[in-house]
């Protein structure tokens, strides 16, 4: 039996839109839902918490919000299974454990309470650049969050080769019936084209031979495993983060990998991800691969 998807939940709007974008996700893959509020409600409420009917407010507040959840969630699918926790813990401890024995994260993009200008809440890039199993942070426009352009998005970089957010982006093109692109980004260093500029051409037609060749790389045992799915390669000029944001606006998931060391405790996540993670026109996925 595949671990549950978990969802974080604290009331606030996007983790709302977190939840509706989650059910949908566990119906597509045939998973459990379980909805987790984390919270160290005695932060809040002071050294002498106020109470209500004999309980901590806040907690009383965390009740109502995962009651809530749960009803929203059974509404949106019936047949979804969906269960629910409260934790009286640190959101990112919380999440991270939970992260342990789930099949997917899923946040939004910014936290009850975080200011209002943020493009990213504190907790989900946490949970994002440091947990074991693959986070969903749900962002975006309408289009992406409903899933309308039918398209899935995969950023594949140096070393993809049999990685989990390969393998983790086939699957879900397969669960959604839907057009998987895979796009490999390449720069040709400027030295080679300054220094003979008549030559230009050449030097460029290298990188992009080179890039083709390492996402055919990167792709062959998926396309091989996975032959159903509907593959789209394309090896794109550019920085790789300028190129994915530019095409997350026509996908309703973006996918990219991260590289979690041993013994690192710090945000594993390089530039790409993080701007993935405040810019990105639809969901994104960050799949974890063990170093």
């Amino acid at each position: 039996m595949e671990l549950p998807l978990i969802v974080g939940v604290d009331g606030s709007e996007s983790s709302l839109r977190a939840t509706d974008w989650a059910v949908d996700e566990a119906a597509r893959r045939g998973l459990p839902l379980r909805l987790v509020y984390a919270s160290l409600w005695e932060r809040y409420e002071g050294v002498v918490p106020a109470y209500s009917l004999g309980r901590p407010s806040e907690q009383v507040l965390a009740e109502v919000i995962v009651a809530s959840a749960v009803e929203r969630a059974q509404r949106r699918n019936p047949d979804v299974k969906v269960s629910a926790e409260t934790v009286p813990e640190e959101a990112v401890s919380a999440l991270l454990r939970e992260g342990r024995n789930a099949s997917v994260l899923v946040t939004g993009s910014r936290g009850r309470g975080e200011l209002k200008g943020l493009l990213l809440g504190s907790v989900s890039l946490a949970v994002a650049a440091r947990a074991h199993c693959p986070v969903i942070v749900v962002r975006g426009d309408k289009a992406g969050l409903e899933g309308t352009h039918e398209r899935i998005l995969l950023g594949v970089g140096e070393g993809a080769a049999g990685s989990a957010a390969v393998e983790f982006a086939f699957r879900e093109a397969e669960a959604r019936n839907c057009t998987l692109d895979a796009v490999r980004a390449w720069r040709c260093p400027a030295h080679e084209t300054t220094d003979h500029p008549s030559l230009a051409a050449e030097p460029a037609r290298h990188h992009e031979e080179q890039a083709s060749i390492q996402l055919d790389e990167a792709l062959q045992d998926a396309v091989r495993d996975h032959p159903g799915v509907r593959v789209r390669r394309a090896t794109v000029e550019g920085p790789a983060r300028t190129v994915l944001l530019h095409r997350s606006a026509a996908a309703d998931l973006l996918i990219i990998g991260a590289q979690r060391r041993h013994g690192h405790f710090g945000l594993q996540l390089g530039r790409v991800g993080h701007g993935a993670l405040h810019h990105a026109g639809c969901p994104v996925a960050v799949v974890p691969q063990r170093a």
